[in-house]
């Protein structure tokens, strides 16, 4: 779970917020001169960083007011959060610990260090296949 910090209600639990997608996708300066394509390309391709990646995000049960965020994808470490229209600042790994992290406990779902063993687990020998009762179809 992320503890997310508002600009405007300070730190949260992450299930009060609605992810918004990429941050800074320009709007086309002429949208009715553009292709099928490109206007498919604008509404749907996104970048896929692996790393650090600006995001917008809804306060979605608090203040209602939209935000972004610098976020690393791989470690779930928030860097820097600021607000709508600002440009996307450098990453800052300085942070307060409670400013926005994930889990690192060995059982934890961000994590993925761990998961069901299913090396040890014996079926024993397959069961015949049952037979359709007189009169079904097969």
């Amino acid at each position: 779970m992320l503890l997310i910090s508002c600009p405007n209600c300070g730190s949260r639990d992450e299930t009060e917020f609605h992810y918004g997608g990429q941050a800074h996708v320009p709007y086309p300066e002429n949208p009715d001169e553009l292709t099928d394509r490109q206007w498919a390309e604008f509404l749907f391709y996104r970048d896929n960083t692996k790393g650090s990646f600006a995001e917008r995000w809804l306060h979605s049960t608090g203040c209602r007011q939209w935000f972004n965020m610098l976020r690393d994808t791989v470690t779930y470490d928030i860097q820097a959060i600021y607000p709508m229209g600002a440009p996307r600042p450098a990453p800052n790994t300085d942070q307060p610990a409670d400013f926005g992290t994930a889990s690192l406990a060995p059982d934890s779902t961000t994590t993925g260090t761990t998961g069901p063993s299913v090396a040890s687990t014996d079926l024993g020998p397959a069961e015949p296949a049952a037979t359709a009762p007189k009169g079904a179809t097969q």
